[in-house]
């Protein structure tokens, strides 16, 4: 690396270089005659005199150059400190930016994690509402027989639950998330599927063709679980659905309130 002096500052100049300004203005004196009037006396002088003189020369020569080398290690330990301040300001910087740097993907990695996590709640959200959710049993269908309804084909006398118009083979549907606790021939229900809600509550399906379920099963809103029909004492093929308090017959409850409860247009 290169250094330069400031502008406008000169550095005296060195002893040597001043005696021998010195010596050239006794040389021009001696020409123009004036220094041969002044140096008679010393042409007389002794030798101890010219020794005197002699040894003076060296003690200057000796000076100057003690100074010159005085001057470059001053040099170069300003040079030094120089190097050495720009290189701890590189440093400097060099940690700054690192710092910064370190910021920035610190910024990045809890902004990433936040969304993360916020995808994850969503998720979760979205898996409880799907759970949650309610479904009609057969889908773009209408109750073609409703609830307590009065007729003699009842050995209670009235309807325990409400029938959906559906041909024989379509699929039939879990209102809700459950566990089914019964899968099975139900005597005048035909086959039959009961699903434990998971808010307490059970929900029958009778009169199925075909069951796609078994006992013990996790379902979910929405799931096919058989395919509805005519078995069990039926005039023709429909899904007879019940909202129950317990998995026996006797404990039915409004079965279209049930389900207008949950959200389901009946």
């Amino acid at each position: 690396m290169a250094f330069t002096r400031a502008t406008g500052k000169h550095r005296r100049a060195s002893r040597s270089a001043r005696t021998t300004r010195k010596l050239a203005g006794i040389a021009t004196l001696a020409t123009s005659g004036v220094v041969g009037t002044l140096a008679s006396p010393a042409l007389a002088a002794t030798d101890a005199a010219r020794t005197q003189d002699t040894g003076l020369t060296q003690a200057v020569v000796l000076g100057d150059e003690l100074a010159h080398r005085l001057e470059v290690q001053a040099d170069a330990q300003q040079a030094a400190a120089e190097t050495a301040a720009v290189q701890a300001k590189a440093e400097a910087e060099a940690k700054k930016r690192a710092a910064e740097a370190e910021r920035h993907a610190e910024a990045a990695r809890k902004k990433a994690k936040a969304e993360r996590e916020a995808k994850e709640r969503a998720a979760r959200d979205a898996e409880r509402k799907r759970l949650n959710a309610f479904v009609a049993p057969v889908a773009d269908s209408y109750v073609s027989t409703g609830y307590k309804a009065s007729s003699s084909l009842w050995s209670s006398g009235s309807h325990t639950g409400i029938d959906f118009h559906a041909a024989t083979g379509t699929s039939v549907h879990a209102v809700g998330a459950g566990t089914v606790v019964e899968a099975g021939w139900g005597g005048s229900y035909g086959n039959n599927i009961v699903i434990k809600m998971h808010d307490g509550t059970y929900t029958q399906y009778g009169h199925l063709s075909s069951i796609g379920v078994s006992v013990g099963q996790t379902v979910t809103p929405g799931q096919q679980i058989g395919l509805s029909g005519a078995t069990g004492n039926v005039t023709g093929p429909h899904l007879h659905f019940e909202a129950r308090t317990s998995p026996d017959y006797g404990s039915d409850i409004d079965p279209i309130a049930y389900l207008r409860s949950h959200g389901v247009n009946v």
